[in-house]
């Protein structure tokens, strides 16, 4: 199991770097929107791993290699740290706040939607 959890986290890295490139490609802003899309995308991931685990019976060890690992690798608290600071250090307050609350409050309606699409 932890070397499948080790693989699928492998995965979801990669996974993670390929879209937040793409996007960040496409926008040309100093904004960190491939970021944004991973993280909300991550958390529909991980609402729908729940809605299918708890209403549809998902295994245990399938939710874990996808949530813990593809996931887990997937998405990233840290660069979203970064990138903040970033922008507060750059006196870009608007984005900062965006950034913030916007992560927030987008990936909590993301997993719910996650959630709502399983049940």
């Amino acid at each position: 199991m932890t070397l499948l959890v080790t693989l699928a986290a492998g995965l979801g890295a990669v996974c993670r770097y390929l879209l937040d490139s793409a996007v960040q490609r496409r926008t040309r802003s100093p904004f960190p929107a491939g970021t944004l899309a991973v993280n909300l995308s991550g958390s529909f991931l991980l609402g729908l791993l729940v809605g299918l685990t708890s209403h549809h019976g998902l295994p245990t060890s399938t939710a874990t290699v996808l949530g813990a690992g593809f996931a887990g690798g997937y998405t990233t608290l840290s660069t979203w740290a970064w990138e903040s600071i970033a922008l507060a250090e750059r006196g870009a307050r608007a984005a900062v706040l965006v950034n913030v609350v916007g992560s927030f409050a987008l990936g909590m309606a993301a997993a719910a939607a996650g959630l709502g699409l399983a049940g």
